[in-house]
């Protein structure tokens, strides 16, 4: 696990050679700058964790620094003030330009220690709180008693425990955040950063900025990987990546180092690389859409994510999960499913996987009144021509090339997915985990028109 990287700014010697040796014995990382033009130097070579930034020096003044800061970029982590000459102004001051705490000089080292430590936990806890925000719902493990999953948790404790890459595959909708986030949390680095990023939610031109930050005079934009740093970064439908950005990501996770879009100074990072697709990148990569030094960096340990018509049994667990997690955190009534309800879920194909399953229950729960689920309202729900088995692809798909076949089933997916959320095109995309701008492309490229969909399912 890699320590949280502190930045000591103080331009009296003695305060800050005494603050760094404070820290260093506690275990933190530590980097001190004597004055403000070596604090923006040494900030823009490494993102800290946190900053403790005294308020009066000669050159550049903390306050300004901060201001500085949170204008070109905004503030990676907390900012703690220092000053032996602080007044309330100042104080009010330094908190409406987002610094965490105030800490008078001569400084108190208990308090100081604790300030850092509450500083650091509530950073996090606040990160962990917007990522939880952005999917519903947080799921602490892979569910279910099946075989496969019991042997996929298993492989995923083990691997865990290695900070070897990985490329986890399966179906849209199967699992594989949740599986990346298993892992990451029982590993080393569970109390670090855990960073996703869909390389096919964010237009080519962005990708690079957002994947490796960006420098543009004293503006310094910190991508994912260096958010990510000594913890887990997530590569979500990685086959979707430009192959500008490929090159660079190989580039980086081998020397372990790149550069910044618009920068010229290396930047070092440590990061564990957890990579998912629903392709076959190896037949990607035969076809030079995918870059084969990528694709073996990545592939180091390959884990697939079973999808669920292969696991049938962890139906009823996985409708018991949701009930609760909706009832709990969305105040709906609780509704049982019947045992017929269950089997008939059971039977049913799931093309969607786990993320169907997920939006079929909140539906239920929201649109039913009474206690109990009923095979009648289950099949209501699956709507018409979806009710059936659909095991068996649609006719001649197997002769399509694969792209022409993905397009094939991300039309139906899509479309079902927009009956369920009546062709409101915001709900879509939280309920599929897509960037709103990419989905209208999406759907454009798609020739999918929201209002007739919603028109035809009335």
């Amino acid at each position: 696990m890699t320590a949280p990287y502190i930045l000591v700014v103080d331009d009296e010697p003695d305060i800050r050679d005494l603050v760094r040796e404070i820290l260093s014995e506690e275990g933190y990382e530590v980097e001190a700058a004597e004055n403000g033009e070596t604090a923006r130097r040494v900030r823009r070579q490494r993102r800290p964790d946190l900053v403790l930034l005294d308020i009066w020096m000669p050159d550049v003044d903390g306050i300004t620094l901060l201001k500085e800061w949170r204008e070109s970029g905004g503030l990676p982590g907390p900012v703690i003030m220092m000053s032996g000459h602080g007044t309330v102004e100042t104080a009010v001051e330094a908190t409406r330009l987002g610094a965490w705490d105030f800490i008078e000089k001569p400084i108190s080292l208990a308090k100081l220690l604790l300030t850092v430590e509450r500083a650091l936990e509530a950073h996090k806890l606040r990160r962990e709180n917007e990522g939880l925000k952005r999917r519903i719902p947080a799921v602490s493990e892979p569910i279910g008693k099946s075989s496969p999953m019991r042997e996929l948790r298993e492989q995923a404790r083990r691997l865990s425990q290695h900070d070897t890459w990985v490329l986890v595959r399966g179906e849209p909708g199967s699992g594989k955040e949740t599986l990346a986030r298993y892992m990451h949390g029982l590993s080393p680095r569970g109390s670090s950063p855990f960073v996703d990023m869909s390389p096919g939610s964010i237009t080519p031109e962005n990708a690079a900025v957002e994947l490796f930050g960006s420098e543009e005079g004293e503006a310094v934009y910190y991508g994912r990987l260096e958010q990510a740093a000594g913890g887990t970064l997530f590569l979500d439908e990685v086959g979707d990546m430009n192959p500008e950005t490929q090159v660079r990501l190989s580039s980086a996770l081998e020397d372990g180092q790149f550069l910044r879009v618009g920068g010229s100074v290396p930047v070092s990072v440590d990061v564990r690389v957890v990579a998912a697709s629903c392709r076959d990148l190896e037949e990607e990569m035969r076809k030079g859409r995918f870059r084969e030094e990528l694709f073996y960096r990545l592939n180091v340990v390959p884990l697939s994510v079973p999808p669920l018509r292969e696991r049938s049994e962890d139906v009823p667990d996985l409708l018991h999960f949701y009930v609760d997690y909706f009832c709990s955190r969305e105040n709906l009534s609780y509704r049982r499913f019947s045992v017929a309800a269950q089997n008939r879920l059971r039977q049913y194909d799931w093309p969607g996987n786990v993320r169907e399953l997920r939006n079929l229950v909140q539906r239920l729960l929201i649109m039913g009144n009474a206690e109990e689920v009923d095979v009648a309202e289950v099949e209501g729900a699956l709507g018409r021509g979806l009710a059936g088995d659909r095991r068996e692809a649609p006719e001649g798909v197997y002769d399509l090339p694969l792209r022409e076949a993905r397009e094939q089933f991300e039309r139906r997916y899509l479309q079902h997915q927009l009956r369920a959320v009546e062709g409101n095109v915001s709900r879509l995309a939280k309920a599929v985990g897509m960037e709103r701008t990419h989905l209208y492309r999406k759907l454009r490229a798609l020739g999918i028109d929201p209002k007739q969909v919603a028109a035809k399912r009335q």
